[in-house]
């Protein structure tokens, strides 16, 4: 059954939408998602303007987070052993799945109440523990890595790749939105390819997920 404070939250937005756990293509991990059949009926102008106000992204796993869980699971070594954090956890996809290939310690920091209970409710739902913040910059120095996905999806958001820096040693980040940046400490490692679940149908340019690496010192 799904978690009921978060039951409760998307209904309150959305009706008639309902939590379902799902299985995620190519991904050991599942999610509690917003149902597919409410993603393809005409929302009201209420629904609507709600949406808008106070979207419940917790409730889909975007692209980005999904190509994340999909490489870490591929490559562990950048998480096993570690110490990290998932900036902007959301549903905590990225945080999982690092838990799932041996991270020492995982925190999930969201600003939104909402997120973090969608990240607990998730972390049981696979089996993991992970720790919890609601400020980033309340977090001490000392994260080998810090996780970043679906995030920088406006530019203005781009300053923060210097702060991801203040408190973790590394940094991944995987975006769809913002693919390309300038930065002189991040480097491309490659492009994804995912989708954003429950499908929003979106153009094909949104499912390739780039993936970028940074560290403030040398490798």
């Amino acid at each position: 059954m799904a978690p009921l404070a978060l039951q409760q939250a998307l209904s309150s937005l959305i009706g008639e939408a309902r939590l379902v756990a799902s299985e995620l293509p190519e991904c050991a991990l599942k999610l509690w998602l917003i149902d597919d059949q409410n993603m393809d009926r005409a929302f009201s102008s209420e629904e609507t303007r709600r949406i808008l106000e106070e979207p419940p992204y917790w409730s889909f796993c975007w692209a980005s987070g999904l190509a994340m869980a999909r490489y870490l699971a591929a490559n562990p070594h950048w998480v096993a052993g570690k110490r990290v954090l998932d900036f902007g956890a959301g549903s905590g996809i990225a945080g999982i799945a690092a838990a799932h290939a041996g991270a020492l310690e995982v925190v999930a920091c969201d600003l939104d109440p909402l997120a973090l209970q969608a990240c607990r409710a998730n972390a049981a739902l696979n089996g993991v523990e992970l720790g919890y913040s609601d400020d980033f910059f309340a977090e001490a120095d000392r994260f080998d890595l810090i996780l970043v996905a679906d995030v920088l999806y406006d530019r203005a958001n781009l300053p923060l790749l210097d702060a991801f820096l203040s408190r973790g040693r590394q940094a991944l980040v995987a975006d769809s939105r913002v693919r390309e940046f300038s930065h002189p400490l991040y480097r491309q490692l490659g492009v994804l390819e995912a989708l954003t679940l429950p499908d929003l149908a979106e153009p094909h340019e949104f499912r390739r997920v780039s993936l970028y690496h940074a560290s403030r010192e040398p490798l």
